[in-house]
């Protein structure tokens, strides 16, 4: 059976100020989620160590130097880039996966986890080049995004889509989103290169991107 449709994400960084409200957004939901599942007081998943479904990367770089008749010049950059999962078209996560828990919906693309088939294995996280899948170490399982399929099924966008206040990010089927922008831009650093998993992730560079720099906020990612 051939797959009818696959959703997927645009992002333009060119918007992207890196205030992290989609991060924050996507996390609330998250931990509704994981309460609402397992019945859990609240105070035992409010922080989620490690599980991080939406990440901003910061990622700048270049130097300051003083020329000879002491005036200084630079080349400094930075800009951001907020990345989850790209429901890729070939998921490496599923093709590590050893129990089939990772596995991509045919009729939408949607990369999703079957919790009761998880072992916990962290496989699909090793494999990922996006770090997507996350493992929830209360429950011993992978989570990752799923494109608020609940949210989806009401005729909704995905929370961090809706909580960004610059419209940098949107979602919709590849179809659309193509229709709309194009094809985008290469997909810049610190993206990996997208041959690697083929994500359904159209991306509009910003100015100043280069491939030069590092990721500056390390430890929040």
């Amino acid at each position: 059976m051939t797959q009818q449709t696959q959703y997927g994400f645009y992002f333009d960084s060119s918007k992207c100020t890196g205030c992290k409200t989609c991060h924050v957004a996507c996390k609330d939901r998250l931990v509704g989620l994981i309460r609402a599942a397992d019945n859990v007081q609240q105070a035992g998943v409010a922080a989620l160590p490690g599980v991080v479904w939406r990440r901003v990367y910061e990622y700048g770089g270049g130097i300051w130097q003083q020329n000879s008749d002491g005036s200084y010049e630079q080349d400094v950059f930075a800009h951001y880039a907020s990345i989850g999962c790209n429901h890729c078209s070939e998921p490496v996560c599923v093709k590590a996966c050893p129990t089939g828990a990772m596995h991509k919906r045919r009729d939408n693309g949607l990369v999703l986890v079957e919790e009761s088939l998880c072992i916990g294995c962290q496989s699909c996280s090793r494999a990922c080049p996006y770090d997507a899948p996350q493992l929830d170490p209360q429950r011993k399982i992978m989570t990752k995004c799923d494109g608020c399929q609940d949210r989806l099924q009401q005729g909704k966008k995905p929370v961090c889509v809706d909580a960004c206040p610059l419209r940098a990010l949107d979602f919709d089927t590849m179809e659309k989103l193509q229709a709309k922008y194009g094809d985008g831009d290469g997909h810049f650093a610190p993206l990996p290169s997208p041959s690697i998993t083929t994500p359904n992730l159209i991306v509009k560079a910003p100015r100043n991107a280069r491939g030069s720099g590092r990721i500056l906020n390390i430890r929040e990612v």
